[in-house]
Parts: C-alpha cells; sequence; structure tokens
C-alpha cells in the first residue's frame, strides 16, 4: 500500500488541475481526479498546462482520472484522506456539494477540503459528516481552462488554509488535518500555502471582491477595467457595496483592513478587462454561485441588524437572472400565457 496520501479531487477546471498537479509534483500525494466535460479529451491526450509556477507542461494525467465520483463502500476502495473540492458552489440546484462527494466519504478519516468562494459553506456538510473535518481553502489564483483539457495559469498559486469548527470532534483533530494539508500542497515547493487560523477573517476579506465586483459585472455584463475606467460604476454601485460587506464583516466580529475596499476595487490590472466568475458564467447561460457568496452575507446583514439596501437589490436580481438561466435549462417552467399580436 502507497504512503502517499491518498486524495479525490473533485472539480478538474482550472483551479482543480492545478491542485491537483501541485499535489502530485510534491510527491506527498495521489490524486484521482473526477472530470466531467473535459474527460474524453484527457482520457486521451492528458493536460496541456501553461504556468507562472510549473512551467510548460504536456501530456500530464493524474494518478488516477475518472468520469464519477467513487463510491468507496460500493468498490472496496482505499478511504480518501482527502477530498478537495474546486467545483463551483451553486447552493440553489442539486446535486449540492454534499450530495456530490457522500459516496466517497469515509466517517472518521477523511478531510473534507472546500476550495470554493462563500460564507457558510461547510454548514451542509457538518450536518451530512458530522464526524469528518472539513477545511476551507481560500485560493488566490488565476487559472483558467481555455479548451477541453489546456489550462492556462497567469496569476500564482497562494492558498490559505484553515479548520471550520465543527463541534462534533475536537478542534484539535481539523487543526492538524489543515497543517497536515498544507505540508502536502507546500511540499512542490511552487507555491505559497499557509495555514490561518481565522477562517471568518479570510473569507469576510474575500467577499468584498467576490460580493460586489462579481455581482456588478454579472449583472451589468461589463468588466472591472471598463467600471474603472468610466469610474461611476465604481463610485455609484460597486464601491457602495464593498462597504457594506465591511460593514457586515464588523458586526460579524471581523474587523477588515481600513484599505481593504480601495485595495480590491484596484487589484485586477486595468488593462486585463477581467470578467469575473458570475459574469463569465451567466454570458455562457452556466448557473452563479451567488448564494453563499451574495445571500449569505446579506442573511447575516439581516440577522445582525446591518442596514445593506445595495446587496439586497444585487441579490434580488441575481436571483432573477439564476431562474432566468434555469428557466432555459428547463428546470423552471411557467404557465403559458396569451399571444398578444400587434394591433394596426
Amino acid at each position: 500500500m502507497s504512503n502517499k496520501a491518498n486524495v479525490l479531487l473533485v472539480g478538474s477546471g482550472g483551479v482543480g488541475t492545478l491542485a491537483a498537479y501541485n499535489l502530485e509534483v510534491g510527491g506527498l500525494a495521489s490524486v484521482t481526479s473526477v472530470l466531467r466535460s473535459n474527460y474524453d479529451a484527457v482520457s486521451r491526450n492528458g493536460f496541456t498546462i501553461t504556468s507562472l509556477d510549473h512551467g510548460y507542461v504536456k501530456g500530464w494525467k493524474p494518478s488516477t482520472v475518472r468520469n464519477s465520483v467513487p463510491d468507496v463502500g460500493k468498490e472496496g476502495l482505499r478511504p480518501f484522506d482527502f477530498i478537495v473540492v474546486t467545483t463551483k458552489n451553486i447552493a440553489d440546484v442539486s446535486p449540492t456539494v454534499t450530495e456530490i462527494i457522500a459516496p466517497a466519504v469515509t466517517a472518521g478519516d477523511t478531510t473534507i477540503v472546500l476550495l470554493q468562494n462563500g460564507l457558510n459553506i461547510e454548514k451542509p456538510l457538518l450536518v451530512a459528516f458530522p464526524m469528518n473535518p472539513v477545511l476551507s481553502g481560500v485560493s488566490l489564483i488565476g487559472a483558467t481552462e481555455t479548451s477541453p483539457g489546456v489550462i492556462l495559469h497567469d496569476d500564482r498559486d497562494r492558498l490559505i488554509i484553515g479548520a471550520f469548527t465543527n463541534p462534533n470532534i475536537p478542534l484539535s483533530t481539523s487543526i492538524t488535518s489543515a497543517q497536515m494539508f498544507v505540508q502536502l500542497y507546500s511540499a512542490s515547493e511552487k507555491v505559497s500555502c499557509t495555514y490561518n487560523e481565522n477562517v471568518g477573517f479570510v473569507r469576510w476579506r474575500k467577499l468584498v471582491y467576490n460580493a460586489c465586483y462579481n455581482s456588478a459585472c454579472a449583472i451589468t455584463h461589463m468588466d472591472t477595467s471598463r467600471m474603472r475606467i468610466l469610474k461611476y460604476p465604481i463610485d455609484d454601485v460597486v464601491r457602495p457595496l464593498m462597504l457594506e460587506i465591511v460593514a457586515i464583516a464588523k458586526a460579524a466580529g471581523h474587523v477588515l483592513p481600513e484599505s481593504i475596499v480601495e485595495d480590491m476595487i484596484n487589484c485586477d490590472p486595468e488593462d486585463t478587462y477581467f470578467k469575473p466568475s458570475m459574469q463569465q458564467d451567466i454570458e455562457k447561460g452556466n448557473f452563479m454561485e451567488f448564494e453563499n457568496i451574495v445571500g449569505e452575507p446579506l442573511r447575516e446583514a439581516e440577522k445582525l441588524a446591518v442596514p445593506a439596501p445595495n446587496l439586497k437589490m444585487v441579490y434580488g436580481l441575481l436571483k432573477i437572472l439564476q431562474t432566468n438561466i434555469k428557466e432555459a435549462k428547463g428546470l423552471v417552467s411557467f404557465p403559458a400565457g396569451p399571444i398578444l399580436l400587434d394591433q394596426v
């Protein structure tokens, strides 16, 4: 039996593929990657990766490639030490993360690592898997799958790991798992992977960007560069949203740096005309992961009695747009109405 950590990675797009490659290059992990739309291309040719951290890699495959999540019990497989989830977290569309990974989780043995955006993402998993550590992974990376199996990595891999509090197991168990994963991920000596015990602070800090730029760009179909060049989208929409997130975070016990709003407004190079992920998703007709990024902060604001009128408006608009996507995909239907003809 291999003495390497047995890792299952679910979500082999840009971020997931770089995570799988980095784990295997480090030599301390054997990775099983679950692929969907890119399965055929990768099975034939492997991944082609152009990476700031790892250079040019052609024809690489993880130790095991699958097109479905393994059922550990039914297949008699060795339990996974870690399940790393890098899929979009579409909380309002089934199957959920919990449903997807359930067959691969071994109670008491498997640590679940959520490399996903948003707030309160751990709560459904703590209910479903009460005896398993669940870790927070905040990824600061630029990696895109430009075509099936072809990955462009153009912003360095920086990963912040922390342990979500699981009331059913000792905190020390979760912290040990977090530190072990940091060791696995850092072994390549090509990336930055750090442990941060203040999970809430790290997640609220990233929400200043994600809940605001992501939402505004998705609703308006305007990239971050055009917003900064025009200035009024920043002044009228983005900055007010960011200030609300900062206020909610403070009420929740997380005081963010005074410069955080301007830092996040200006964090993307102005000449890149960058489209945040939710804008890319809506332009492709894909579901947006807005519930954990916008809905959860809004629910926190309401619970803490923090005014957030801009966030509430944005959440409502995103919910409408998501319903349109659901209707286009046949998940929502409406009664047929009368056909109105123009009258001459």
